[in-house]
This record gives structure tokens, sequence and C-alpha cells, in this order.
């Protein structure tokens, strides 16, 4: 490094001292309570709504939240190319990021109810295990900081807890997370501020402090069926979402607790809109499908809903019928226009249905504005 670059960084650095929270119960304006309540009851009744629907809207809700966690991150990428990398393909890097973090989703609702600080590690190595084998699942062993430049910590916007530190402050923060007398979304709101702040990895922190709410969530029995995509609620003003992580960090609880209830409000908006759009959707096929109601056609446009592009193997996986058979089971849908294939080849096909990755397109658009109309 130039000498002018070693100057800038020569002599001691703060850290941040991290408190203790396990016994603490926030202090919170009224109106920020009562916000919080009502977010609570919305994100509950969307969970019914979602949870009961006769299309199995759970892996929608999950990779929806998976992408809108990441984009935040700024790792974008189109709802086809991630359904590709979920089938195997590793042609975009950023779509199989956000696979990692469908990974560390799922870990984290799986392990909701026995939530420690393995759950937490497990969540990391499932998110990073296949992008960053060398640090997944394990605490950080080094200083990090967040902003700055890549030299040292001097100069940057918030300097996190030595990494000696990182164990115990962990343990607290479990703790936290298994108490029954707070509110649960400002619990998982304020978990998470703790966990940003700790920064217990060199890297994925914000996915996987993403992931912790929904483990909460869970947890506490606040969602039961499906993920709320609250991601895409905080995507809405991620200038908002970061300055609530500073005041939090500078002592005030509150604007990241009402940052969690308004984005959970922009969220269920945005979700109910993509539900609706699948329904329209499905309506639309079942006026234009030209075979008999229960050839296996019409399960595979059940399918399409939560799985937009298919091939000869997740045809036979998810509907029992053999590979070979593939090609004749979708026929019926290419000649309505609900498929088009993909590839141009004669073999290894992929039917994607445009639509569906439309409207999940759309609801991504959605997410990165300030305002949903």
């Amino acid at each position: 490094m130039s000498r002018a670059v070693r100057e800038r960084h020569d002599g001691p650095y703060e850290a941040a001292v991290v408190p203790s929270i396990a016994p603490l119960t926030p202090s919170l304006p009224s109106d920020v309570v009562a916000l919080d309540a009502e977010a609570a009851a919305e994100i509950a009744r969307f969970d019914a709504d979602v949870g009961s629907d006769l299309v199995p809207f759970e892996t929608v809700m999950l990779r929806s939240e998976s992408a809108s966690s990441s984009m935040i991150e700024n790792l974008t990428s189109g709802a086809r190319a991630i359904v590709l990398a979920e089938m195997g393909s590793r042609e975009k890097r950023n779509a199989t990021l956000v696979v990692g973090n469908v990974a560390a989703m799922r870990a984290a609702i799986r392990m909701a109810d026995d939530l420690d600080e393995e759950a937490i590690l497990a969540m990391h190595r499932a998110l990073l295990q296949d992008s960053e084998p060398g640090i997944a699942g394990r605490w950080r062993e080094q200083q990090v900081w967040i902003g700055g430049d890549a030299y040292g910590p001097r100069g940057a916007e918030f300097v996190p807890p030595h990494h000696e530190h990182v164990p115990s402050l962990m343990a607290d923060l479990v703790a936290f997370g298994r108490r029954t007398d707070l509110p649960v979304l400002t619990q998982a709101a304020l978990a998470h501020a703790q966990f940003e702040t700790i920064h217990p990895f060199p890297d994925g922190n914000g996915r996987t402090g993403r992931a912790l709410v929904h483990a909460l969530l869970r947890r506490h029995r606040l969602t039961r069926s499906v993920t709320v995509p609250v991601s895409a609620g905080l995507l809405t003003d991620t200038g908002g979402y970061f300055a609530a992580l500073m005041a939090y960090r500078a002592g005030d609880p509150a604007p990241i607790v009402q940052r969690f209830a308004t984005a959970s409000f922009l969220a269920i908006a945005n979700a109910r809109r993509l539900v609706d759009d699948l329904h329209a959707i499905r309506e639309r096929w079942g006026a234009a499908i030209r075979t008999r109601r229960g050839a296996t056609a019409w399960r595979v446009t059940d399918l399409l809903l939560r799985q937009p592009l298919v091939d000869a193997a997740t045809i036979a996986r998810e509907l029992g019928v053999a590979s070979g058979n593939a090609p004749r089971t979708v026929a019926p849908l290419v000649e309505a226009g609900i498929l088009v294939e993909s590839t141009g080849h004669s073999r290894n096909r992929v039917w994607q249905a445009p639509e569906v990755l439309s409207a999940l397109d759309s609801f991504a658009a959605r997410a990165g504005r300030r305002s949903l109309d």
C-alpha cells in the first residue's frame, strides 16, 4: 500500500462494545407499539389466508423472500435464472447465491423450534457452503468492519466487536430469542438488529440475519404456513433500513421496530398482489387447455405456479410419471401457449411458463421501488 494509506490506517481503532440484551425489555413509543401490533396481526392474517389456499404458495413466498433479501445485498437475479439454479444450473453466479439463501431460509424454518447457536451456524452453512465453503458455518476469527476501505477499520461507518466476544454475544442473543414475554415482531426486529451489530460472520451476515427473523416468527407461531416476504418491504427503503440499524447501535430501538412493521405492510401488499396474479393466470390456463379434466397436464399447471420451469426429470419426480412421457404430458400446455420450450434442443429440453416468470419478476420490481402502486 502507499505511504498515505499506511499512515491513514496506522495506530489503534475503536470497535463496538455491544451490550447483552437477554434480560432487557425495550421501551418504545406508544405509536410504535401500536404499529407493531397492527403489523403482527396483518402477518398472521396473511399467513392464514395463503396457508389455507388450494395453491401451495409456500415455495413461491420462500423463494421471493430469499431473492428480496439477496437484493438488499445487491445480488440481483431474474426469476428464470433462480429457478434454473435450483434445477442445478451454475451459469449465473447471483442466481446460485440466491439459491443458497433459499437453503438458509429453509434451514431457519426447519430449526425454528430448536433455535440455538448451532442452528444459526447451520443457516450460515446452508447459505455459503457452495460459494464460500472456507467460512461457511463458522464464527469469524478476525476483525471486520462496514464501510471505509479494504485496508483497515479506521474511517469505517461501523466496526463490530472484536471476534473474541462473538460466542458469548451470540449465546446472549439466543437467550433473548427464546423469551416468550415480548411482542413477536418487536422481538424479531431487535434480534435482527443485535445480530447485525455483532456481525458474527466474515460474510453473509445480512442474509443470515434476515433468515433469523423468519426462524423467530415461526418459533413463536406468528407464522405457521408461509414465509412472509418481509425483505421485499425492506427493499422499498434500504437507506431507511440501514439508518435504523445505526440508530439501534446508538441506543434507540424504536426505528428498527418501526421499519420492520412498515416493511411488513408493504411486503404483504406486494405478496397479495402476486397471489392474485397467479390465481388469474391459473384461471386463464383453465379456459385455454383443451384436454379432459383429470389428465396429467392439469396437474402440471398446479406444479408450474411454484416451479415455472420444468424438465422431464422434474415432471417425473413431482408427478410420478415416466420421464420419457414428459413431452406428451406437456403437449396440451404447449399447444395452449402456457408452456414454451426454451432450449431449442431435441434432448434435455426445458419448458417454461412465461406468465408465471413475468409475475415473479414484477413482484421483484415492485419490491425495489420506494412505494408500491
